[in-house]
């Protein structure tokens, strides 16, 4: 189908299997390559594309883990196979790659989902370079090699679709995250270029931009006690029909607010977000303060 006309179509596609439980969805039979699958949103969405059918390629640093996830998913009727691989392992992802398209041929969908977050002022971060570093060897390099790896395959099927997950730091550009949000940033207009460059080709990308969600990821950040936050699982039937439906994006009201409000009126943008970041400082584990306590309390 081209893709010009996948919007309406998917919409339709959608009205169908609303008003007819039983169609299947357009995921049975896919591969589907999950990145992050150990844990949290990761987990969640292979957990919900298995379910629908799909193959689902469980990847991540952590082996046991992922076999966990996959014998749970194996015991529910699903597929699953499970990869284990550091994505900042340049070499590793290649080794991944080549193995993937001797055992699949091409991978139909991919989940760009593993990543790091750092809440941290540029204030602390002069003599820390590594950060941005490690954002960008996580949340960018990494994704990028592998989507690389796999896009060829993918355009000469004739069809492929890929899902960044990122952030609503990029629509709002929020204080003290400098060196995550540009890197997911930088993956989120990789993904819009991808897309275009492939249109004739049938492959897509949706940049999916999630907002707080109940991970492990967020809880060394002080400023997210108590804020609501969405649910792994609830994140995951979003990505998932995002796999189904081929959107360019998925938003939520506050980044796309936020995006409007940064354009509309860029400099009392700044001093909105300057104010709310001067009433939310850097937490303990910014400031090093964590790691100093629990070696004090290791040397007591």
């Amino acid at each position: 189908m081209n893709p010009l006309f996948q919007t309406p179509a998917a919409a339709l596609s959608r009205l169908r299997r609303t008003l007819r439980p039983g169609t299947p969805s357009p995921l049975l039979g896919a591969t589907v390559l999950i990145t992050g699958a150990s844990s949290g949103i990761g987990e969640a969405t292979a957990r919900a594309a298995a379910q629908r059918g799909a193959h689902v390629l469980l990847v991540a640093r952590r082996g046991d883990e992922l076999a966990r996830v996959s014998s749970e998913i194996v015991a529910r009727g699903g597929r699953a196979s499970t990869y284990p691989l550091d994505l900042t392992d340049g070499e590793a992802v290649d080794a991944l790659v080549e193995r993937l398209l001797s055992e699949h041929s091409a991978v139909d969908y991919l989940v760009n989902n593993a990543g790091r977050s750092i809440r941290r002022s540029l204030d602390l971060s002069y003599d820390r370079f590594h950060d941005f570093e490690r954002m960008m060897a996580v949340n960018f390099f990494g994704p990028v090699r592998l989507t690389m790896g796999l896009l060829p395959a993918m355009r000469e099927q004739k069809f492929g679709h890929v899902v960044n997950i990122v952030t609503w730091g990029n629509q709002i550009k929020a204080p003290k995250f400098a060196a995550y949000i540009a890197a997911k940033s930088a993956l989120d207009v990789f993904g819009r270029i991808m897309g275009r460059e492939a249109f004739f080709d049938n492959v897509t990308c949706t940049n999916v931009r999630v907002a707080l969600v109940a991970t492990d990821m967020i809880g060394p950040t002080d400023a997210y006690a108590g804020r609501r936050a969405e649910s792994p699982e609830h994140c995951a039937e979003r990505i998932v029909r995002a796999l189904e439906d081929r959107p360019i994006t998925v938003n939520g009201f506050i980044g796309s607010f936020s995006e409007v409000f940064n354009l509309v009126s860029p400099r009392l943008a700044d001093f909105v977000f300057a104010e709310m970041s001067r009433r939310v400082p850097d937490s303990a584990a910014a400031k090093g303060e964590v790691v100093a306590r629990e070696r004090a309390g290791a040397g007591g």
